[in-house]
């Protein structure tokens, strides 16, 4: 084939390279020489751009690495360019597809744009018109590029960025928080260990009017009765042995902004008085003080347990229950939101990477089954740290069953996958075929909340196909 011929200037070595940097190119040719060639010439502009001498190992680059844009030719020995289309595609809908084709194929060329090619480009190749539609093909995906940045800043703005979730669950959340925050109501946050109360709670606080004043938290499981008192209320010199100085409580520091009593169902009775005493007055008294100290503080609270039954056994205060639980939040657990954490899977891959240096390009489909069948126990927070284990751990850029930790295999019964029938994977064994792609298509549903782009990740099949298998197997 020969070499496209150059219409266009191209940029000198010494010239900067502009957004085409972030722009990733694959070249697809059975003519490695003719790939290398339009490779450069695209280099030249700034793409980073990726060869490959035939249609198998296009596709095998593709399946590996992400493009933005795959620039193809349309009849080759192995892999037809209509095949690199698909696959491109079925990996991401947002990368762009150029087909090149001969005079002679060019109804097959107008199939391709019916198949969502970009557009298609006749040979003898005419390099400034490959640049001209690379470089409109990598407008429109700078420009979606840009538009998930602005919306990613506006949540960092409004502060909800960090409650990820896009479960009905979740989005009820959100809103919920969103009608609370701007209100000086009293909240208590519900939830299991490691449900993200903290979180929520830090979400309220950005987005009322007291961000811009602190945001203190303390444990009050964590200290004996004597030091949460101090803790809370503060001292003043000479209060107990080694109150060498007067200091200034959570209470008072949290002055003006909010303060947020994490496991306050384990505050010893003694202290429920005395904080009960404070949401009634606004006022504090330091340990080892008569003087009152007045406080203007928003009171945010968490708990794990079932404060009803506590106030039953006696252990908790009826009266200090009430003026906790103005407004209750009830966060779900992961269990009950599996269909985000293909989502909390992303957004923890992405920030771990990022601080630990790592390179990560992909989750592989047995992995993500996986961790959308385990149970988690320790909810967000124990999925987050085994997302930061296998980002460690991994030495191969692909997250696989192999980066897991050993929590995560099965050891009997009660934490089997649920894909699995009756009997684990023996009872299988003798049934139709169908039946069995059946099951799993619809616990992958199940599993994704009926998200067919994560179902279809996780299967390892396009999305195309698994519309055509639900409407076979008759699945809602």
């Amino acid at each position: 084939m020969a070499a496209p011929r150059e219409s266009a200037l191209p940029a000198g070595p010494g010239e900067p390279v502009g957004p085409q940097g972030l722009v990733r190119v694959l070249v697809v040719d059975n003519d490695i020489v003719h790939a290398r060639t339009v490779g450069e010439g695209l280099g030249r502009q700034g793409y980073q751009c990726v060869v490959a001498g035939s249609g198998v190992e296009g596709a095998r680059k593709i399946d590996q690495e992400t493009f933005d844009v795959v620039v193809t030719d349309l009849m080759m020995n192995d892999i037809g360019g209509l095949q690199i289309l698909a696959k491109a595609k079925q990996c991401s809908a947002d990368t762009e597809v150029i087909v090149v084709t001969g005079h002679g194929t060019v109804p097959s060329a107008v199939a391709a744009m019916q198949q969502g090619a970009f557009t298609y480009l006749q040979k003898p190749l005419d390099l400034g018109q490959l640049r001209a539609a690379v470089e409109k093909a990598s407008e429109g995906i700078l420009l979606r590029r840009q538009n998930l940045e602005l919306n990613r800043r506006l949540d960092e703005k409004f502060g909800f960025e960090g409650v990820v979730g896009s479960s009905p669950q979740m989005l009820g959340l959100v809103e919920r928080l969103k009608r609370i925050a701007p209100t000086d109501a009293t909240v208590l946050i519900q939830g299991e260990t490691g449900t993200g109360k903290e979180l929520v709670a830090q979400a309220i606080h950005q987005n009322s009017p007291r961000k811009s004043r602190a945001f203190v938290a303390l444990n009050c499981a964590a200290l004996s009765e004597n030091i949460l008192e101090s803790e809370l209320f503060g001292h003043v010199k000479g209060a107990f042995t080694d109150a060498s100085s007067d200091r200034v409580g959570k209470f008072e520091y949290a002055h003006g902004g909010t303060l947020f009593l994490d496991e306050v169902g384990d505050m010893p009775l003694a202290t429920q008085i005395k904080l009960l005493r404070v949401l009634e007055s606004g006022q504090i008294t330091r340990v080892g003080s008569n003087a009152p100290v007045q406080v203007n503080v928003r009171l945010l609270s968490a708990t794990n347990r079932n404060l009803e039954e506590a106030i039953a056994a006696g252990g908790f205060r009826s009266d200090l229950y009430h003026r906790l639980k103005v407004v209750t939040i009830a966060i779900p657990t992961l269990r009950e939101r599996a269909a985000d954490i293909p989502l909390l899977i992303e957004h923890f891959v992405r920030q771990f990477a990022k601080r630990h240096g790592k390179t990560i390009r992909a989750v592989s489909p047995a992995a993500r089954m996986r961790l959308g069948a385990y149970p988690w126990p320790g909810n967000v927070r124990q999925l987050r740290n085994v997302i930061e284990s296998m980002v460690v751990v991994d030495c191969d850029e692909m997250l696989d069953v192999d980066d897991l930790p050993v929590e995560l295999e099965p050891v009997d019964a009660t934490i089997a996958r649920p894909t699995e029938p009756a009997g684990g994977l023996a009872g299988l064994v003798g049934r139709p075929l169908e039946e069995i792609e059946r099951l799993f298509i619809a616990e992958t549903l199940k599993l994704t909340g009926g998200n067919r782009e994560q179902a279809a990740e996780m299967l390892g099949i396009g999305e195309r196909t698994l519309y055509r298998k639900i409407k076979e197997f008759q699945l809602s």
